[in-house]
């Protein structure tokens, strides 16, 4: 046993027979000296003594609990006793320690163990006693027992506060809290602005963040029912406001909702655009309805996320998913996506499989990943971190056979071949290893960093607390993100775009890919340079590392078909042509990229058609070209304050809707149509190594004519540099082609960094 408590005097009843002791009802005290009790009463420790007088057995049980407070643990009513006849009532009241005595089994009526859970009772038999007395016929109580002796560790002043006898959340603060959730604040910032109202310190509120989000859940648990028939009149509503607002439900047995979902008219445009790789997230549970929450996602040209639909079922099993999936693609006009990132759920594989065939199913590794300190941590033990670095390098493996060899090796290594989830892992390998995804198209919401978008992104939708509105809620979360969208973008598109390489390749991705697009190239182009290209024969080459004597990526090229494949398959996976094919262009002279290795989803422009291509080229090319260098001046001049950005998205707006009121050209059924018209008339700057800055989006220099600050262009070397680029592949179709010995271009002509092809 430990002697834990250091204050001054540990006092017993004056039978010193402990704890089980059990006075007569006067209950023998010593009889101390008054001036003595009085003085011991104002100590400044306000330790308990024998024959301190309470007025109350609640004015007893508050002083013994400051007290228990200050030495680190806290207290419980324990036993009562009543004596001398009927009426007298409580005569007899014992305080012990949280930890004293020990928790006893429970049993069920039928005689089986229930579950128990793990308590923290030590039998400690610290206590104190308090007896009523009667002296001139005023009843007061006194303590006749007291010991402060302690079998277990005592708890420091910043975790006592912990306990569940301290956790106390008055009604001020129920209302306060309640007032905050409706108003849309996390629980962490509740807590902040609490401990500033209360000026205390970062966690020293009297209740814990658990006992705000307890107190959350019983707001919510109020008619669930009922919650669930205003969604639906909620639904109705924001359908007879917007009749392109699409929802649907259903409705069980007990006239209860089993399943609702809906879409917003916005979210319908963005997955015509970008509902090629979707994410339907279903890890999360909406308590205030007691359904499952699942979320269709993805990630527009910017690398922002989009809002395609969402869905709250009651039960989680393939029939759910199957309507939820069908209701889903009814709303998007029978478009399934290419490929759809869902949790490991094989009930949701099944429906994936019924209703989108020719999808394809992948599991987010992210949701995986999170499982494994719980799987194989106590298995692997210290081992557990090495085993973990391996499995990411078999993770991001290209080849297939080396997947699979790489795998066999680590079983064997760490003694794993009967570990049920290493099993589970290997006969779903086609649904999370890259090696068997790279040639389906993600884009590049496999990472880790999208994931963290995407999940901070769902934490938003369901951080609102006021579930009355929660479709409204909802909407205003998606609306939030396309109002600021197009302000990030412009932003985006104003910062100049370095261009590290000064190539000509590089120059004609910054003029059609968005920055978030090019980014992803430039990397790729950095690192081409540190690639050798090897020709096998006319159409096929090895690229590999500089470094690396065997081995390599395979490129075939077919330079009259436009046709270029790696196997590396970057380019199926994310939309970004590799290091190793960009190696291959620039190996073989070619300078630009070909058209169809530029998606349309990746690129600027998002309106882009054949008429305008065709306008841009006839009579009106002056006026679009004019009006191209007014855009980007407009652009340069907004974003210099928020007032001004704000005046120019409110104008422009106004004048694409008077401009879309006009009659326009008749259109050919080839002609491809997104829903972000403005888009067109973003044009980035660009800056090379030099600091030369370039209006890549213009065809000829007489963009200079522009309204407002245009900034001053230096030519090089007395060349023009916006000279019409050579349409690819010519001339270089044919293979042993320099240009030493071309026709068209003299040798003085070149400069070292290859602009005289511009």
């Amino acid at each position: 046993m430990k002697m834990m408590s250091k204050l001054p005097g540990v006092m017993k009843e004056t039978s010193d027979s402990g704890i089980d002791s059990c006075p007569d009802d006067t209950g023998s005290v010593e009889e101390m000296p008054e001036n003595i009790i009085l003085s011991r009463q104002t100590s400044i420790n306000l330790v308990p003594f024998i024959g301190q007088r309470f007025v109350s057995q609640d004015a007893a049980y508050e002083f013994y609990c400051s007290f228990a407070k200050q030495c680190g643990f806290s207290i419980r009513r324990h036993r009562t006793r009543g004596k001398d006849g009927v009426g007298r009532g409580v005569t007899r009241r014992d305080f012990t320690c949280h930890r004293g005595g020990y928790a006893q089994v429970k049993t069920s009526e039928d005689g089986k163990l229930q579950r128990n859970r793990k308590s923290s009772r030590c039998g400690c038999q610290a206590y104190m006693r308090i007896v009523k007395k009667a002296d001139f016929d005023v009843p007061e109580w006194r303590i006749t027992g007291f010991s402060n002796i302690h079998n277990h560790e005592l708890l420091k002043s910043n975790e006592v506060q912990l306990l569940p006898a301290y956790c106390t959340m008055s009604a001020d603060d129920k209302s306060r809290i309640c007032m905050y959730a409706k108003a849309g604040m996390s629980v962490r910032q509740m807590l902040r602005l609490l401990e500033l109202e209360k000026g205390v310190k970062i966690g020293c509120l009297p209740f814990t963040e658990i006992d705000v989000r307890n107190l959350l859940q019983s707001f919510r648990n109020v008619n669930r029912d009922n919650d669930a028939i205003d969604l639906l009149k909620m639904c109705k509503y924001k359908k007879d406001k917007d009749p392109d607002f699409k929802y649907n439900f259903q409705i069980d047995a007990n006239n209860r909702l089993e399943y609702i979902v809906w879409s917003y008219a916005s979210s319908i445009h963005l997955y015509e655009a970008f509902g090629d790789a979707v994410v339907f997230d279903t890890t999360h549970r909406l308590d205030a309805y007691d359904m499952i929450l699942g979320v269709w996602m993805g990630v527009d040209n910017h690398g922002l996320n989009c809002f395609f639909g969402c869905v709250l079922l009651r039960d989680e099993n393939t029939p759910s998913f199957s309507w939820a999936l069908k209701t889903f693609l009814e709303f998007m006009d029978g478009k399934a996506p290419e490929t759809i990132l869902t949790d490991q759920n094989m009930w949701l594989k099944e429906a994936i499989v019924a209703e989108m065939p020719r999808t394809k199913h992948a599991f987010c590794i992210w949701h995986i990943l999170a499982k494994f300190s719980d799987w194989f941590s106590v298995p692997l033990g210290s081992q557990y971190d090495k085993w973990k670095n391996e499995f990411h390098c078999l993770y991001n493996l290209h080849s297939m056979e080396d997947f699979e060899a790489g795998w066999s090796d680590m079983v064997d290594t760490y003694g794993l071949h009967g570990n049920k989830h290493i099993i589970s892992l290997y006969a779903l390998r086609t649904f999370w290893a890259l090696p068997y995804l790279r040639c389906y198209f993600f884009a590049g919401m496999t990472s880790t960093f999208q994931s963290e978008l995407i999940s901070a992104y769902i934490l938003r939708i369901l951080s609102a607390q006021s579930h009355d509105n929660f479709v409204e809620q909802v909407g205003v979360v998606v609306e939030y993100k396309e109002e600021a969208g197009p302000k990030q973008k412009i932003q985006r598109k104003a910062h100049k775009v370095s261009l590290k390489m000064g190539s000509p390749i590089e120059s004609h991705a910054a003029c059609v890919l968005t920055p978030h697009a090019f980014s992803k190239l430039q990397e790729e182009l950095v690192l081409a340079q540190q690639y050798a290209s090897l020709m096998v024969d006319e159409t096929y080459f090895i690229v590999r590392h500089h470094t690396d004597m065997d081995g390599g990526c395979k490129v075939l090229w077919i330079p009259q078909e436009e046709i270029i494949n790696c196997s590396c398959h970057l380019f199926e996976f994310s939309g970004i042509i590799c290091r190793h094919i960009i190696r291959v262009l620039s190996t073989n002279n070619c300078f630009n990229i070909p058209e169809r290795y530029l998606p349309v989803r990746w690129r600027e422009r998002t309106s882009l058609t054949k008429s305008y291509q065709d306008f841009t080229s006839e009579e009106h090319g002056g006026k679009v070209q004019l009006l191209q260098s007014m855009v980007s001046t407009l652009v340069l001049e907004s974003v210099e304050t928020e007032e001004r950005l704000d005046v120019a998205c409110d104008q422009v707006t106004a004048v694409l809707s008077r401009i879309k009121g006009l009659p326009g050209p008749a259109h050919s059924g080839n002609d491809i149509y997104y829903n972000n018209p403005s888009d067109s008339l973003m044009l980035p700057q660009v800056e090379d190594s030099d600091g030369f800055v370039q209006n890549l989006a213009s065809g000829s220099s007489s963009d200079s004519i522009a309204l407002g600050k245009i900034r001053e262009r230096r030519p090089r070397d007395g060349m023009n540099m916006y000279r019409k680029r050579r349409r690819f592949p010519a001339p270089f179709e044919q293979f042993g082609h320099h240009t030493s010995d071309c026709p068209m271009i003299g040798g003085d002509d070149l400069n070292g960094d290859g602009l005289g092809f511009l």
